[in-house]
């Protein structure tokens, strides 16, 4: 089949447009396609977010369909409807909800390519791997995001080998990389401080309390570091309750979401990654990208980007003893986590870059839309 006239109309569906790691990869990609070629639009099921903004300073038309749950299945008839009057030849969906409702309604819609983004290994006993199973066959591929995602929705998601592709994550190179350092004094943090860095949903999945309990112990013999959460989510109320009680209360700070994190990386002393599960988690990335030393539990996609000791450190999930020891690593050998940190930038630097990663999703748009039915 010859490949239709240009520009081609696409679709993107997430499902929420906070400035997540899944959210902020869609808009890298999106705004990376050609557009001689493309023609996008991106919906997002839930609501807006600081993401719209950038989509549509970069022109590319963004439908919010605002329902009040992801699990409203009122969505699905909304998206179909849409979906039906731009008539994309492809749609791409991000994230659990955005894939199955984006599914049933590119079904409804006559949509003829599906691509669904699986973004982490769903350790919760939630129905995700059931649901996604049953609806894989109107998925012509799922791409995910390191070879551990693929290997675990093939072995534990019994997805089909046959339509299961690996496209890692990327990064902004040059915008972490020539980034200026923040001036933290607003959240109580002297300028100069050691800072712990952690970026991410606040959120069982990412274990911000093992971070916790670590910096406590680790606090006790280095009074010069500081501790600043950047994120939001359900365990932050529960988070600044339980720093509050801690002796080292005043060196632990929260900033909520803030948009200037290639900024908070340049001015901190070690990114601090305690998650239970990932894919290939964006901040780590970036961290390495910005040249500043990781700390990271040893989860899926991690270990993709990062040799113990050559590029970061890792650390066996759900033991705060060895982030804390990972801790005092850091602050005793100095010199040997900004060399682990040198290597890790200039792997990103020539593996990882955004421009790169948009070429592969480009290309396989293009071969879906060229291939023989």
């Amino acid at each position: 089949m010859a490949e239709p006239t240009r520009p081609i109309p696409i679709a993107f569906c997430i499902t929420g447009l906070q400035p997540g790691g899944a959210e902020r990869a869609l808009v890298q990609i999106v705004t990376r396609l050609n557009r001689d070629r493309w023609a996008p639009v991106v919906y997002s099921l839930t609501g807006t977010g600081p993401l719209v903004n950038n989509l549509r300073a970069a022109g590319i038309p963004t439908e919010i369909l605002e329902v009040h749950s992801a699990w409203d299945v009122r969505i699905i008839w909304k998206l179909a409807h849409k979906l039906k009057i731009q008539k994309p030849l492809l749609l791409q969906t991000f994230l659990f909800h955005a894939n199955l409702a984006g599914r049933l309604a590119g079904k409804l819609a006559g949509i003829p390519h599906i691509v669904s983004g699986i973004r982490v290994s769903e350790k919760r006993k939630n129905g995700h791997l059931l649901l996604d199973r049953l609806t894989s066959r109107l998925v012509d591929l799922h791409v995910c995001v390191s070879q551990s995602v693929a290997d675990f929705s093939i072995q534990q998601g019994k997805l089909p080998a046959s339509k299961v592709v690996v496209i890692p994550n990327g990064v902004d190179f040059e915008l972490f990389d020539s980034a200026e350092p923040l001036d933290l004094s607003s959240w109580g943090i002297p300028p100069d401080a050691k800072v712990v860095l952690f970026v991410g949903r606040l959120d069982p999945q990412k274990a911000p309390h093992d971070l916790l309990t670590a910096f406590e112990r680790f606090s006790r013999q280095a009074a010069d570091f500081h501790l600043l959460f950047v994120g939001e989510g359900p365990l932050k109320a529960e988070l600044l309750q339980r720093a509050v009680a801690l002796s080292c209360a005043e060196r632990i700070h929260f900033s909520g979401w803030h948009a200037q994190v290639p900024q908070l990386m340049k001015a901190a002393t070690c990114l601090v990654l305690p998650s239970l599960w990932e894919g290939m988690p964006n901040v780590v990335l970036e961290a390495m990208a910005s040249g500043l030393p990781v700390i990271s539990t040893r989860v899926d996609g991690v270990c993709e980007l990062i040799r113990d000791g050559e590029q970061g450190t890792l650390v066996a999930t759900g033991e705060p003893a060895e982030i804390q020891q990972a801790l005092n690593n850091l602050d005793t050998q100095t010199a040997r986590f900004i060399e682990m940190a040198e290597a890790a930038q200039a792997l990103v630097k020539n593996e990882f870059t955004w421009t790169s990663i948009a070429d592969r999703y480009d290309r396989i748009y293009a071969n879906l839309l060229t291939r023989e039915d």
